[in-house]
């Protein structure tokens, strides 16, 4: 090709022709791809700036996903605290039927303390104002005592005053006052005169199961109390009468109690969402940013039966009476307490991951968007000037022909 020689004129139009037709190359290749910068070559600055904030923008979405899942274990740890709240309703529900059923003894326990020519008729059990000061009981101080040792003592024959929760003391002068001192202070035993020269103390409806001793001391178990007395004597404790009608119906509604905490157990252990629990002691994890910067860590609960403050009864030891019923209820109420609060902790976590989320996604869009401002080409632009380069092209085509004639006329001359 070395060999050919060109007019000035003739080269001149070459070259333009060949300028043309790699704007047009260039100009079609922005049209195809979108972008006017494809390559370092083309704008180094803006090529690996954009490259930078995609890339930054790519590992962002993919912790997209995670935060995705982390939303999920947390929705399934809050279905799985709701079905939780049910089910300790339907376990209260069980207990108040308990409590509504007769007493699970019949006769209670009771004990008899003597004394001296009490003023009453002789056999009477139902006189409720008998003056005690008159009998030798006046003067007797008595002592009632629980579990949790505390010691409630009433004095008959001073004058009379209600009963004191600090100092958890009282005085009676009569059975009325006694009975009263006795309702106050919450011990489950209900005074009658028996006789001539004793006051007999029987277990009322709430502590129907409960035991009675006379130990002067604190008994070792939850349904029990222990009288003593100064200036009475104690007879023989009678313990109380189980009621076989009574303890097969209670004894039925401990089962259905058991049911229930058994279900608790299985819900908890049910409500995971990818290998994650947050209700069986699992923790979650997540990081919202590419840096590992920018975490939450959420703990988890245990929420079984137990880790709720819940254990399964034994029939015919258990809601026997009300007062290991009341007991039954504060530990429900105790669960229901804590679900609630667990419920709320939850909720407080999963809108803080919701929010960063769309801050994620948000913040995707913003790197996107600064990327394509930086490579993206005008397609108005590129389609104008694809265009204006055709019609160039074609009048550098027209010039080269014009640029030959002399050549064709001289060949014309020859011929």
């Amino acid at each position: 090709m070395s060999n050919i020689t060109l007019t000035a004129a003739v080269r001149q139009n070459l070259l333009s022709l060949q300028n043309t037709a790699a704007l047009l190359s260039t100009t079609q290749e922005r049209l195809a791809t979108g972008k006017k910068v494809n390559s370092a070559l083309d704008n180094p600055t803006n090529f690996f700036t954009a490259a930078g904030l995609d890339a930054r923008a790519s590992d962002i979405s993919n912790l997209l996903d995670s935060i995705g899942n982390g939303v999920q274990v947390l929705q399934a740890a809050n279905t799985g605290i709701t079905s939780l709240s049910q089910l300790v309703d339907t376990a209260k529900s069980i207990a108040n039927q308990a409590l509504q059923q007769p007493p699970g003894y019949s006769p209670p326990a009771h004990v008899l303390f003597t004394g001296t020519g009490v003023t009453s008729v002789p056999g009477d059990t139902t006189a409720t104002s008998a003056d005690l000061t008159t009998s030798s009981l006046n003067g007797a101080v008595l002592k009632f005592q629980n579990q949790a040792g505390v010691a409630v003592t009433i004095t008959i024959g001073t004058a009379p005053t209600n009963f004191n929760p600090v100092t958890k003391t009282a005085q009676a002068q009569s059975l009325d006052q006694l009975n009263q001192a006795l309702a106050d202070a919450g011990v489950n035993l209900a005074a009658v005169i028996t006789g001539t020269n004793g006051l007999t103390f029987t277990s009322t409806n709430d502590g129907a199961g409960q035991v009675i001793t006379t130990a002067n001391a604190a008994p070792a178990t939850l349904d029990a109390v222990d009288v003593s007395a100064t200036g009475a004597t104690a007879g023989a404790v009678v313990a109380a009468v189980p009621d076989p009608v009574s303890q097969n119906a209670r004894a039925t509604l401990v089962s259905q109690y058991n049911l229930v905490l058994t279900q608790i157990d299985t819900t908890a252990q049910d409500a995971s969402f990818n290998g994650i629990n947050l209700l069986d002691g699992n923790s979650l994890k997540l990081i919202f940013d590419e840096t590992g910067k920018s975490t939450l860590t959420i703990a988890g609960v245990t929420f079984n039966s137990a880790g709720l403050g819940l254990t399964k009864l034994t029939p015919r030891t258990d809601f026997t009476d009300n007062v290991l019923t009341g007991t039954v209820l504060n530990a429900l109420n105790g669960a229901s307490s804590e679900l609630r609060s667990q419920a709320s902790a939850f909720g407080a976590n999963l809108s803080i991951v919701q929010i960063r989320q769309d801050f994620s996604k948000s913040l995707i869009n913003v790197l996107q968007t600064g990327s394509s401002n930086l490579t993206l080409a005008d397609s108005n632009e590129e389609a104008a000037n694809s265009q204006a380069l055709s019609t160039r092209q074609s009048i550098a085509v027209s010039a080269l022909a014009l640029a030959n004639q002399s050549q064709q006329s001289v060949l014309q001359l020859l011929r």
